[in-house]
Formats: structure tokens, sequence, C-alpha cells
């Protein structure tokens, strides 16, 4: 639940009921909006005085929260989370794209890529060192050798760095070098990286799990947000359905769902969300017009040559055509990119 505060009501007042929360049992978080600052209640469901909570000075009322994600519910926080890095805002009016290649190959695939997709008009630069594949014996990445190059990328082109971090203890090493850690479908639910990403307080991409609700989406964003860290973004990548004809069935409900439940930037990958790079375009355009946030695209150079995901990967010149038509979407829907 939530305890709204009156309007004006002093930081004094404001103190007095957070401490008086804590000294229950109950953790506290704060969120003070420009009319209204609230209080939020966090800890495991226990008998609450809620006529004696409301009779504190400067307390308006008690709002119970209903969804059992708590920090990510738009009850909690009505207005829209947007993360800033480096003058990129992420969740605001502009739409942002991320794009690069599946896995780091080498120096010059990721050099070559970086500077095609940044003169298309991408922001961020996307691209794993480590690569969690369903065969152990497929490509599994080039680690830290993979990072030093996308640091070099990123001193060359400005591009940020979003890449994919696999398990609690690589997270410092990643975080050294990656702008946004990314958290792939097959660890949505690992819960020992979910926290260790929280705490280390960099901002952090959740991808969706292949087989996972929304609901399930949104208790994995909780525990990055229960560890104090609010600088994440939600990614829809497709879900594993019946269909055989694609790679996933990308949920485009998803995008204005979320928008709805939660005050968390969305981000869609059509890439892995349809494992067909003949379908990027379409679903590219589909994903901003449903109020996306940003995009996470798979370009490569050679992708007929790429050791991950080559068939679902854009060439640069086409990358560059959808850049162009994703404008125009955008500016029909108000956004800009």
């Amino acid at each position: 639940m939530i305890v709204v505060m009156k309007h004006g009501a002093t930081a004094r007042q404001i103190a007095n009921v957070i401490a008086r929360i804590e000294q229950l049992g109950f953790r506290t978080h704060l969120s003070e909006g420009v009319e209204r600052t609230i209080i939020g209640i966090i800890g495991n469901e226990r008998p609450l005085d809620k006529e004696q909570i409301v009779r504190w000075d400067g307390v308006e009322k008690i709002v119970p929260i209903l969804h059992p994600f708590k920090l990510a519910s738009r009850d909690f926080q009505p207005e829209d989370t947007v993360v800033s890095l480096n003058g990129i805002r992420i969740g605001g009016k502009a739409v942002v794209v991320m794009a690069g290649p599946c896995a780091v190959e080498s120096r010059q695939q990721l050099l070559e890529i970086a500077q095609a997709v940044k003169a298309a008009g991408a922001t961020i630069l996307r691209g794993g060192a480590f690569k969690p594949r369903t065969s152990p014996y497929s490509f599994q990445g080039l680690g830290l050798e993979g990072l030093e190059i996308l640091a070099e990328a990123r001193a060359q082109t400005g591009l940020l760095v979003v890449t994919e971090v696999v398990s609690p203890d690589q997270v410092p090493l990643v975080g050294t070098y990656a702008d946004i850690l990314q958290i792939g479908a097959r660890n949505m639910q690992n819960y020992a990286l979910l926290q260790a990403v929280g705490k280390a307080h960099k901002p952090v991409l959740l991808k969706r799990g292949m087989m996972s609700t929304i609901e399930e989406l949104l208790m994995s964003a909780e525990y990055i947000l229960s560890q104090g860290n609010e600088r994440l973004m939600l990614c829809e990548r497709g879900i594993r359905t019946f269909e055989t004809y694609t790679r996933n069935t990308l949920d485009i409900n998803a995008v204005p769902l979320l928008k709805q439940l939660t005050h968390l930037p969305v981000i869609v990958d059509p890439s892995h969300g349809t494992g067909k790079w003949e379908l990027v375009t379409a679903v590219s355009r589909a994903a901003v017009a449903a109020g996306a946030d940003g995009l996470l695209i798979e370009v490569h150079n050679h992708p007929e040559q790429a050791l991950s995901d080559g068939a679902q990967s854009l060439k640069p010149e086409r990358f560059a055509e959808l850049m162009t038509e994703l404008r125009r979407v955008a500016e029909a829907v108000g956004r800009t990119l």
C-alpha cells in the first residue's frame, strides 16, 4: 500500500511517517511528485492499523496496491520513469534505437557495424560479449575481449553500450565496460542475478522470458527495484507459442498493457520476436505505433557469415532504410526518433 501525504506536508512530517512505518518492521520507498509526496510501504503482508496511520500528521490517505508488483506499479508511481544516460532519455518523447550484432565476433566487425548504425541514427550499440546459447557447442562469445572491443567502439563513435551479463559474479566486470546491463530472456528469473544488478545501480534492460507471463516479468523487475535501482527498462522480445513459422511470437499487446500497468520504459526486440530479417521492419513500425519507448535491433555487415542469429539480422543499408521509415511512424504518433 502507499501513504499519500497532504499537499504541503513538511519534510519533518514526511520523515516522521517514514520512521514510524520502519519501526513497524516495514521498508519504505519515497516518491516526491509535483503535487503530492507518496510513501510506499514494502514488506510481507502483515496487519497494519490503517486508521491509525491516517491520523498521523501530514497524512492524507492510504491507497492499497492490488498488484503483487509494488514498486513497478503505476499505482505506486503515476509518472513515467525516464532513464537518462549522457543526454539520452529512454522513456521520454524520443524513441531510442539500440542496434548492433547479436555477438561481438571481431574488432573489425564491430567497429564497422558501430559506424554504420551511428550514421543511420542509432544512439546505443548492442553486442554480446557473453552469449548463453541453447547448445554448449555454439559460439559463446569473446568474453573480456568482446567487452574491450565494445568500449573501443564507444570511444570511436560516442554510442552508449548495452550488453548482456549472465551471472552475478560478472556484474562488476561487465559494469565496468557497459552503460546498460542486459538481462537476457533465459535469466529473467535468475533472482541472484537480478539482485546483483539491482545493487549495481547501473541502468538495466530486463528481457521477458520466452515462456513468462507479464506478471512474472514485472515480479522480476520488482527484484531489481527493491534493491534501490530505479534505472530499469523492460523488453518484450517475443514468447514461445505453437507457431513455427517465426522464431517467437512477438506480443505486441504487451506494449500498451505494460505502459498501462507500469511506469517503466518499454523496449521491443523485433529481431528475436520474429527470427526473420524480412519481418523486422514491419514489426518495428508496429512497436513504435503501439507506444514502445525504444527498439533493440540486430544489425550485421555479413549476416550470412554471422556466428549467431544471422537469419534475423539486418544489413546496414536495410537498417538505414528502416530508420527512415520509423521516423515517419514516430512523427505520426507524436514521438521523435
